[in-house]
């Protein structure tokens, strides 16, 4: 956000007082009148606003019959495995994957945080972009307009990213959870292991064909998510794939995912919270 205010104008660049419910509020009544709000915020700080989030801006559309339409993006950070404690190391975006009316997103490199942004913005639906302080702090090309045969960086929502292409068995990763997985795929090649990883960019909607794909042609399934494992977006996939696709598995799945505990100040504690590659290699090993 460094120089927008000066790029685009005080009426267009808002300072707002610390206080989410009101300038979430204020997002969504913008978004009712014709204009595209952005809100930047960050994931512990989305509870104060959860009457606006959950009452207001996942349900409105639907209570008017469809005759409204909120076309607001949140800008999500997630801090964590930096020292942040309990107070700002949520990743809460599983909150948000159980609440009809939200779309939610997940970048995890800087093309698709672009692409999925500019997608979100001309979406007419509330669209939650979580990202991942970890994996978009990576660096990688991302082509100029002028670059592109369409003029525009896209990234369509409900299309996965087939990151790495495998035999042996599918590892989905989530959020930061994909680096881990490429970690852990790099370490096992030369053993011979063959893993495909797969990326799902959203979370809402979920793109199951490609993941469903993958695991038949693989048979087994590791999910790797940096959010706790009880009623995550692991175990959301796990049971998708447990129902859709169980004659194809030759092995259990096995989800990688944080302790469920509250986050550690301490920098010998925090690390063991964590997904890890040494955690998913360990996963993947269960499954052969």
């Amino acid at each position: 956000t460094a120089g927008l205010a000066e790029r685009f104008g005080e009426d267009r660049v808002l300072d707002t007082p610390l206080s989410e419910n009101g300038f979430f509020g204020a997002a969504l009544g913008a978004s009712l009148c014709g204009m595209r709000p952005i809100v930047e915020t960050v994931t512990s700080f989305l509870w104060v606003g959860m009457d606006q989030m959950i009452s207001q801006a996942a349900k409105m559309r639907y209570m008017f019959g469809g005759q409204a339409e909120l076309p607001v993006t949140f800008r999500i950070r997630m801090f964590y495995a930096r020292g942040a404690a309990a107070h700002h190391s949520d990743r809460n975006y599983p909150v948000f994957m159980n609440t009809p009316g939200l779309k939610v997103i997940c970048p995890t490199n800087a093309y698709d945080a672009k692409g999925l942004m500019k997608t979100a913005v001309r979406d007419n639906d509330v669209c939650m972009i979580f990202e991942d302080g970890i994996a978009i702090s990576s660096r990688c090309e991302v082509p100029n307009n002028e670059d592109l045969p369409d003029g525009e960086l896209l990234v369509p929502f409900g299309v996965a990213n087939r990151v790495r292409e495998g035999s042996d068995v599918t590892i989905v990763g989530v959020a930061g959870g994909v680096q881990h997985a490429i970690d852990a795929a790099n370490a096992l090649e030369p053993e011979g292991i063959s893993v495909e990883v797969i990326d799902p960019r959203t979370l809402v909607p979920l793109d199951t064909d490609t993941i469903l794909e993958s695991v038949e042609k693989t048979s087994r399934l590791v999910v790797v998510d940096p959010a706790h494992k009880m009623c995550s977006a692991a175990s959301e996939i796990a049971a998708i794939v447990a129902q859709e696709a169980f004659w194809s598995l030759e092995a259990p799945i096995q989800v990688v995912a944080s302790e469920q505990v509250n986050v550690p100040y301490s920098p010998a504690l925090e690390p063991l919270v964590y997904p890890t590659p040494e955690k998913v290699i360990e996963a993947v090993r269960k499954t052969l």
